[in-house]
């Protein structure tokens, strides 16, 4: 199979940054199934725990809307104001079951492990006027897999009221000949079990509907080995890009490196190869510092320029090698070198000396320096 075949099958799980960017969309998983079972099941124990309360004031209610004030009648206008007090109150009597349902509401989107509140998804899109998007949403895997559902939702209701209805015929059959207040509290009890009948049937289509909508979510967020590929490179940035800003970033390098060159007070060379440059100030460094190096047309660079601001070049193969090495640019050179490049810098400053008159002409030391890792700088007069 060639790669441009691989590349057009969603073959790769999506991504950190498209599952980020789906959340910022709005486009989260969603069960509606699971939604309408924790409204309708919360609601259902909600009533069940505050039966009696939820009596009592709905008793209350009923009475003071079935037995008006008389004085009603005399001001006819006041029959707007009864009638919003009683809407009010009742209200107040169903606040607590809506405000459980309302709750309710936004434990399914919990459960899925996403609840999101996006003003991309406001936003219109035009596509759905598609015709032949819409052909496809009629007659693809997403419409059939609602057509199982809705057919599996009437199953599960359909069959758990027709069992309640078969188990409590007898006791609905009895109620024609129970006194009122008997047979209103076997209706309620049968109402009851109907509703948490019901509200089961529910939890599972939930409970079969969840994984799947979270499953089908994930596998539309699919990613080809192309695109995967493309975002690595957005990522992580173009190799060609990459490789760019370090060339730019190691120019700038070069180019402060060799700004330092003329500050420098000795150039230890090879004397082709190498080019070690050193700077040292009393009181102010513990130790020499490595200000620039470079090997072979860097190394003719850093001597050219310090030829053209008079700065000492020091022949010396072995110490310039160990130096270039160990050494790094902006810090002090190893304790192991100190006693060759303190030979180097007296030499350096015997010879200034003797280029003012100050001094006879000095002779360069022989330095032999070990220039294994672990070896210790010999000097040799």
């Amino acid at each position: 199979m060639s790669e441009q075949d691989e590349s057009g099958e969603r073959t790769e799980q999506p991504s950190e940054k498209r599952l980020r960017e789906a959340r910022e969309q709005g486009n989260i998983p969603r069960s509606r199934e699971l939604a309408t079972a924790a409204v309708f099941g919360a609601g259902v124990i909600a009533i069940a725990a505050t039966m009696p309360s939820l009596a009592r004031q709905s008793l209350g209610w009923m009475q003071h809307a079935l037995t008006p004030d008389p004085a009603l009648r005399q001001h006819p206008d006041a029959l707007f104001g009864h009638v919003g007090e009683l809407l009010l109150e009742l209200l107040w009597v169903v606040a607590p079951i809506a405000g459980i349902c309302v709750l309710a509401g936004l434990v399914g989107p919990l459960l899925l492990g996403s609840i999101s509140f996006s003003s991309k998804s406001l936003m219109p899109d035009f596509k759905r006027l598609n015709p032949a998007s819409g052909l496809k949403r009629l007659y693809g895997q997403e419409s059939v897999a609602e057509l199982f559902k809705s057919l599996l939702r009437v199953a599960l209701v359909g069959g758990a009221a027709a069992l309640c209805l078969k188990l409590g015929l007898d006791q609905l059959t009895a109620l024609l000949d129970m006194p009122l207040e008997q047979a209103a509290r076997s209706g309620l009890g049968f109402t009851g079990t109907l509703l948490f009948a019901t509200a089961g049937a529910l939890v599972l289509l939930a409970v079969i509907d969840a994984p799947y909508q979270k499953w089908n979510h994930r596998r539309k967020l699919m990613m080809t080995r192309q695109e995967l590929r493309e975002e690595m490179k957005e990522s992580e940035g173009r190799p060609e890009v990459k490789g760019r800003i370090r060339q730019l970033q190691h120019q700038m390098s070069q180019r402060r490196m060799m700004e330092d060159v003329p500050s420098a007070d000795v150039i230890v060379v090879n004397p082709t190869h190498y080019a070690v440059a050193l700077k040292y100030e009393n009181g102010k460094m513990g130790a020499p510092r490595v200000v620039a190096k470079g090997v072979d047309e860097l190394a003719h660079r850093i001597r050219e320029i310090a030829e053209q601001h008079r700065v000492a070049i020091v022949s010396s193969p072995p110490l310039a090698r160990a130096l270039y090495r160990e050494g790094e640019i902006g810090r002090e050179i190893p304790v192991r070198l100190y006693s060759a490049v303190a030979q180097i810098l007296s030499y350096v400053y015997q010879l200034r000396a003797w280029r003012n008159g100050a001094a006879p002409s000095p002779e360069l030391p022989t330095i032999e320096v070990d220039e294994g890792a672990n070896g210790a700088g010999r000097l040799r007069p």
